[in-house]
């Protein structure tokens, strides 16, 4: 029948993790695609298990997929599995943006690290951050900071062996898993951690309390969750400005929502998808 289209003729987008039931990426994405008149495409979750990510992933281009986003645990191996990595993503050593173009061709991407850097209420020139966590948005996150002319990095993890491989790697300098007294003090904190997620207080977890936070400039916090993480709850308290895992979601999906679909992303639609859409 003219004008219907079959499931073949789909084009389909994704998002690859372990757990991924909680991500709000499909809301947001699904969103965009219909504020762009894109009727025929699709945004969906991929739950994908370790040892089955890279036999998925090579899959996905048979089944009509255009392109995937990649989260926890995966953006180390999305980096691995890339015929055609940007020099982005291979400085960082992750990647959270898979593109498939023709001949098989696999394009890793990390849009992580510009999404971060453009939501930062401050210039971190000359200034000196903490990262907390030692995985690929925490790998993300260094690059970029340096890139952007931070004065130093330290990287904080539980543990203290993936800080100083993710720190040697990129120039940065790793603290012990119970840091020294003065360690900690930064002009911008950024948790790269699960620490949250499960709606949790964090603090029992991280190497600093809630009243630690008013000695930073800004704290970021990757975590999202529907009531709002306790970190960023407590550094509003102490009228710390923040960035959280919402808006940090919306700018790294409208990066990617451009690599995939070659349009400019609707970012009111997709950040009021996240925000008041549900998940």
């Amino acid at each position: 029948m003219t004008g219907v289209r079959t499931a073949v003729d789909i084009t389909r987008l994704g998002v690859l993790g372990w757990p991924v039931a909680h991500s709000r990426s499909p809301a947001m994405q699904n969103a965009a695609l219909a504020a762009a008149g894109l009727r025929y495409w699709r945004y969906q979750l991929l739950p994908a298990a370790p040892e089955l990510f890279a036999e998925l992933v090579r899959a996905l281009p048979g089944a009509s997929f255009r392109g995937a986003n990649v989260t926890i645990p995966h953006k180390g191996a999305a980096l691995a599995l890339a015929t055609a990595p940007t020099d982005r993503a291979r400085a960082i050593g992750a990647a959270n943006t898979l593109t498939f173009e023709p001949g098989e061709e696999i394009v890793a991407d990390n849009t992580d690290a510009p999404a971060i850097m453009a939501a930062l209420p401050l210039s971190i020139a000359g200034r000196s951050a903490l990262v907390l966590g030692a995985g690929g948005s925490a790998r993300a996150a260094v690059w970029a900071l340096l890139d952007a002319g931070a004065r130093e990095v330290r990287v904080w993890n539980r543990s203290a062996d993936r800080a100083r491989e993710l720190a040697h790697a990129l120039g940065a300098i790793p603290l012990p898993a119970v840091p020294a007294a003065g360690a900690l003090p930064a002009d911008v904190l950024v948790n790269c951690t699960s620490v949250g997620l499960d709606g949790s207080d964090p603090f029992d977890r991280l190497p600093l309390g809630a009243d630690d936070l008013g000695e930073y400039r800004c704290v970021v916090d990757l975590v999202y969750t529907a009531a709002g993480t306790a970190l960023v709850a407590a550094a509003q308290e102490r009228g710390v400005p923040v960035v959280d895992g919402l808006e940090l979601l919306v700018r790294q999906g409208a990066l990617s929502f451009e690599r995939f679909t070659g349009r400019p992303a609707p970012v009111e639609a997709m950040r009021a998808a996240v925000r008041f859409g549900g998940r």
